[in-house]
C-alpha cells in the first residue's frame, strides 16, 4: 500500500514529463488529461453466432456519438464541444476542468454488412453487435502435379 501523497498510479507519475522535456511522452490529451489512456475501454464477447462489443462511453450523449463502417472496418468516433462563450449568471468561471476533444477507436471485423451490425447506446455504454461470418473451408487435401 502507498501513501496517499502518490497518486493513482505511482510508476505513470514518477515517469512523467512535468517539464516538457520530450515532447514525445508531452501528449496530454485535454479533453481527459491524463487519463485518456481509460477512456473507450472495451469489451467483446464471442457468442455462439455473434460478437457482442461493450465500449465504455461516459459523459457523451447519443447525437456526440458515431460509428462507420468502411472496408471491413468497424470505427467508433466520439466528439464532446463546449460553448467557450457560456458564462453563468451569477458569476465567472474560476476553474474549469471540462473540455471539447473527440477521440476514436477502430476494429477490424471483416466482411460484414453495415446493416447486420445493431448499436444501442445508454448508461455511459455503447452496445455493437455483430453476426459472425460463416468459416470459409478449405479444401481437405490437393495434389499439384510437378511440370
Amino acid at each position: 500500500m502507498l501513501p496517499s501523497m502518490f497518486g493513482e498510479n505511482l510508476f505513470d507519475e514518477f515517469f512523467d514529463d512535468n517539464f516538457g522535456m520530450l515532447p514525445m511522452w508531452n501528449g496530454r490529451n485535454p479533453l481527459y488529461g491524463k487519463h485518456a489512456k481509460n477512456l473507450m475501454k472495451t469489451d467483446v464477447r464471442e457468442t455462439e453466432d455473434t460478437y457482442e462489443v461493450d465500449i465504455d462511453l461516459p459523459g457523451f450523449k447519443k447525437d456526440e456519438i458515431s460509428v462507420d463502417l468502411e472496408d471491413g472496418y468497424l470505427t467508433i468516433r466520439a466528439a464532446k464541444g463546449l460553448d467557450k462563450d457560456e458564462k453563468d449568471k451569477k458569476g465567472k468561471y474560476i476553474r474549469q476542468e471540462r473540455y471539447a476533444g473527440a477521440c476514436s477507436r477502430s476494429f477490424y471485423v471483416g466482411d460484414v454488412e453495415a446493416e447486420d451490425v445493431t448499436a444501442k447506446y445508454g448508461d455511459g455504454i455503447l452496445k455493437l453487435s455483430m453476426p459472425k461470418q460463416a468459416k470459409k473451408e478449405l479444401p481437405k487435401s490437393s495434389t499439384i502435379a510437378i511440370g
